[in-house]
This record gives structure tokens, C-alpha cells and sequence, in this order.
């Protein structure tokens, strides 16, 4: 995206799909944390899409970026994956977490989460490498009474240096009965896939006076133009007596100190039987072609039993084309 401005970006609106590219399979409540793979960067001209249910990190193809059908089942005890394609190596990083009834015993306090992020490779998207961590601290930041907690990495490359942007830390949200990421902090390498040190403090924390931070801070992906950066993040915040999340572009000259700049894409508040009625959550921003696509997942209700996980997307055509061009 180093052709695109920040003005570029910040004159675009981004129109919703009203129905999800995918819903929740195999027993599982949610299908989350969409990262993706455009037809110029996958090695068969097709898209790519990874995410978590409550069971693992799937793999799934399509020609459309649409109409998704599965590819394999990748990793168990993992979520929110971030795919990236480094040279002619696929690297999927993702958080580790402990195994699944030790997830679901978190959730009624009777066991500590704990969580790590881990990275493996793939020539093709289908075989891949043993996993192993690649951030494992961050500086005392994961810590909460809840466990330990360090998620939803983001990678970014430039000049041979590499950037993790990541969660860490655990807020639990009342009406939701579970928690959700504290901090956004990032760590820095020469290596793609090891020697990763984490920043001192975090870049960007919970903000009670903020209308879209006041409880925690959710996720950040960065995305570096030519002249500056952009900031993706999904807060959490409370309204009204209950918990949302909404996601919101940021501006940033050096990809560390970000500044609010307008929403992107707001739950449907309005619409109790929306699938994007109380919370839109973790992006992902594909650019194909004169299209920049918002992946997302969205979720309709904190009724932790009653509540579904969708993944859809929203879409803006760039300036001075069409969407048919």
C-alpha cells in the first residue's frame, strides 16, 4: 500500500456486506480473527483465508474472496492467526493457548489462561513447520489476576527489520462473562520468525475518558503508506450500560504513537437481530486490485451462550476508479 496516502485512506468510506462469508461449523459458537491471503500474494491465484474457531486455526480457499470452502485444519489449541508471505515463505503466527478444557475452566475461574505467541512456515499452505514461540514476555504486561495473556499478533516488515505488533494482558468484561486483550504493545527483530524483544511499556492502553477505549483495547494492525502509517484497532468500550466494540482508523507518523481519526465500521445497535448487533471485532485490510477489502468478525449478543461469531467484510473502491475497473 506505499502508493496509497494517508488522505487516501481517510477519504474513503467503507461500505458493509449484510450477510457473513462464513458462520460458525462444527460445533463451535464462533469463527474469528479473519487474516488473509489476496490472489497476488497466494501461490495458486485464489484467496486464502485463516481463522479461529474454539477448536483451532482452519485454512480455508476461495475464488472470490466470497465463497470460502476448507482447505485443512492447521493448528489445535491456537487462535487469532496473522498470515503473512515473507520471499517465497508462508508464516503464519498465532496465539498458543493451553488446551481446551483447561480455555473453558478459565472461563468459571477455576484455571489460569495463559497464552504465547507461536509462528510456523509453509512453502504451499498446506504443509507446515513445527510451531515454536516467538513471544513469549512482555515485560510484565501479559500479567493479569486472570493469567497470563499475549494475542492477536500483526506482523510488519521493512528494511529487513520486522515489527509484532501484539495484545497482551486480560480485562474481564462483565456482560460477556469472559476477557478481553488490555494492551497493545509490539516487539522487534532482525529475524522473521525469532528473536523478538518486546518494547518497554505498551503504545496503547485502556483510556476510561475515551468513548471507544474506556474498557480495554482490543487489537491494532498497522499498515504502512507513503506517507505515514494507519492504524486499525477494535476497542472495547461500554455504553449504556453494556460492552461493545467497534472498529475505528488511526493515523500515525512512526507506527508507535497513534492518533484517533475517524470509524470505519460500528455495531448495529439499532438492529437487535444483526449479526454485527453488539460487537465488531479483529480486520484484516486486503487490497486487490482498486478494492480495498475490511475483513472482520462480528458478533450479535455478550450472552456468552447465546452469543454467534461471523466473518464478513466491508468494502471501498479507491479514488478515482471504479468498482467495476
Amino acid at each position: 500500500m506505499l502508493d496509497l496516502s494517508v488522505n487516501d485512506i481517510l477519504g474513503l468510506t467503507f461500505t458493509v456486506r449484510e450477510t457473513p462469508v462464513l458462520s460458525p461449523f462444527g460445533g463451535s459458537f464462533v469463527v474469528a480473527d479473519p487474516s488473509l491471503l489476496s490472489p497476488d500474494q497466494s501461490p495458486d491465484n485464489a484467496w486464502h483465508m485463516f481463522f479461529h474457531t474454539m477448536f483451532g486455526i482452519y485454512h480455508f480457499r476461495s475464488p472470490d474472496g466470497v465463497r470460502f470452502e476448507k482447505v485443512q485444519k492447521v493448528v489445535s489449541r491456537a487462535m487469532r492467526p496473522n498470515i503473512n508471505r515473507v520471499g517465497d515463505t508462508y508464516y503464519l503466527f498465532y496465539e498458543r493457548t493451553r488446551p481446551l478444557l483447561f480455555n473453558a475452566l478459565n472461563i468459571v475461574g477455576l484455571a489460569k489462561w495463559k497464552s504465547e505467541i507461536f509462528v510456523c512456515a509453509s512453502r504451499d499452505l498446506v504443509r507446515w513447520s513445527k510451531s515454536r514461540p516467538v513471544v513469549t514476555s512482555a515485560n510484565g504486561y501479559e500479567k493479569s489476576p486472570r493469567g497470563s495473556s499475549i494475542s492477536n499478533p500483526f506482523l510488519w516488515e521493512t528494511d529487513g527489520k520486522y515489527r509484532l505488533y501484539f495484545s497482551c494482558g486480560l480485562t474481564f468484561i462483565d456482560d460477556c462473562g469472559f476477557c478481553e486483550p488490555t494492551y497493545i504493545q509490539y516487539a522487534e527483530s532482525d529475524k522473521v520468525d525469532e528473536g523478538y524483544e518486546a518494547c518497554e511499556k505498551p503504545i496503547i492502553s485502556p483510556d476510561k475518558t475515551s468513548a471507544y477505549l474506556n474498557l480495554c483495547s482490543g487489537c491494532l494492525k498497522v499498515y504502512h503508506l507513503k506517507d505515514g502509517f494507519i492504524g486499525i484497532q477494535n476497542g472495547i468500550y461500554e455504553e449504556n450500560g453494556a460492552s461493545h466494540s467497534a472498529i475505528f482508523l488511526l493515523t500515525s507518523q512512526d507506527g508507535k504513537k497513534f492518533d484517533f481519526a475517524k470509524m470505519l465500521v460500528a455495531p448495529r445497535a439499532e438492529d437487535e437481530k444483526s449479526w454485527m448487533h453488539q460487537f465488531v471485532y479483529a480486520s484484516h485490510l486486503v487490497r486487490h486490485g482498486n478494492v480495498l477489502r475490511l475483513y472482520f468478525n462480528a458478533r450479535d449478543t455478550s450472552d456468552m451462550l447465546k452469543g454467534r461469531e461471523c466473518i464478513g467484510f466491508a468494502e471501498a473502491v479507491l479514488p478515482g476508479t471504479r468498482l467495476d475497473e
